[in-house]
C-alpha cells in the first residue's frame, strides 16, 4: 500500500530523544481534544485517539491529567489547527501540522524553517495529494497470520497487514481506527507499539548523501518550531 512504517520510524525515534518537547506537544494536543468535546475519553473519540498515541510515547500520567484538568477548568486558551505544505531537496515533500494560539507567529516560524534550511513553502494542496490518511497500529508477540485472522473474524476492513521490524503493522482507513482497536481489545490485546492516525506518502524518494544532510537539517528546524505537532514526508530514511 505504498510507504511502510519502517521507512518513517525515525520520526518516532527522534521525538523520543527529546522527551520534554514530546510531552509539551502532547499536553497541547490533549488539551485541545478535551476542550473540543467532553473531557472524558469514553465519550470523546478524538481525545481517546490522542491518549492512545500518548501511551505509545510513554507520556507520564501527570502530563495527561494536567492537560485534561486544564480543559475541565474552563481555560479560555484557544488553538487553531493549521496545515502547511512544502518541499525539500530533490523531490522531498513535507506536510506540517501545527496547533497555535498565534497564527501569524507560527506561519512566520514555519516559513523561516523552510527557507533557511534548503526548502520552500508550497500552496495548500501542492503536497497533500501525494499522501494518504491512514490509521496504523503496531503490536508485538503475534504473528501476521494471527492478526489477520482475528481482524477477519471481527469483520474489520483493513488496507494491509505486514510483519515489519519484529512487530506486526496494521494499516486501515482512518474511520476504521476504533474498529481495529476494539477488535484487538476483544482478542486481549491492549498494548500497542504504534497507535496513530497519520499521513503516509504514496511513494518514497531516495536522496543522495548531500541532499539527505540538507533534508535532515530542514526537518529538525521544522520540528523545533514550538507550535508544530506533526511532520510527515516522503523521504526513504533507510534502515
Amino acid at each position: 500500500m505504498g510507504r511502510k512504517w519502517n521507512n518513517i520510524k525515525e520520526k518516532k525515534a527522534s521525538k523520543d530523544a527529546n522527551t520534554s518537547r514530546v510531552y509539551a506537544k502532547f499536553g497541547r494536543e490533549i488539551y485541545v481534544a478535551a476542550k473540543q468535546g467532553e473531557p472524558d475519553p469514553e465519550s470523546n473519540q478524538a481525545l481517546k485517539v490522542v491518549l492512545e498515541r500518548a501511551k505509545t510515547y510513554s507520556v507520564p500520567k501527570h502530563i495527561i491529567d494536567r492537560a485534561i484538568e486544564k480543559a475541565k477548568g474552563g481555560s479560555d486558551e484557544t488553538y487553531d489547527e493549521l496545515r502547511y505544505e512544502g518541499f525539500g531537496p530533490s523531490g522531498a515533500m513535507i506536510i506540517v501540522d501545527a496547533l497555535t494560539n498565534n497564527v501569524n507567529r507560527t506561519a512566520a516560524d514555519v516559513r523561516a524553517a523552510f527557507t533557511k534550511n534548503g526548502g520552500n513553502m508550497g500552496v495548500s494542496g501542492s503536497v497533500a495529494y501525494m499522501f494518504d490518511s491512514v490509521a496504523v497500529f503496531g503490536i508485538e508477540g503475534r504473528s501476521e497470520d494471527d492478526v489477520l485472522e482475528l481482524l477477519m473474524e471481527a469483520e474489520v476492513d483493513v488496507k494491509d497487514v505486514q510483519a515489519e521490524d519484529e512487530q506486526v503493522i496494521v494499516y486501515a482507513e482512518p474511520d476504521q481506527y476504533h474498529a481495529v482497536q476494539e477488535a484487538f481489545k476483544q482478542a486481549g490485546i491492549t498494548e500497542f507499539t504504534i497507535a496513530e492516525l497519520t499521513m503516509l506518502a504514496q511513494n518514497d524518494v531516495q536522496l543522495d548523501a548531500d541532499a539527505m544532510g540538507t533534508f535532515e537539517k530542514l526537518i529538525d528546524a521544522i520540528e523545533d518550531v514550538e507550535d508544530v505537532q506533526q511532520v510527515y514526508h516522503n523521504v526513504d530514511m533507510g534502515e
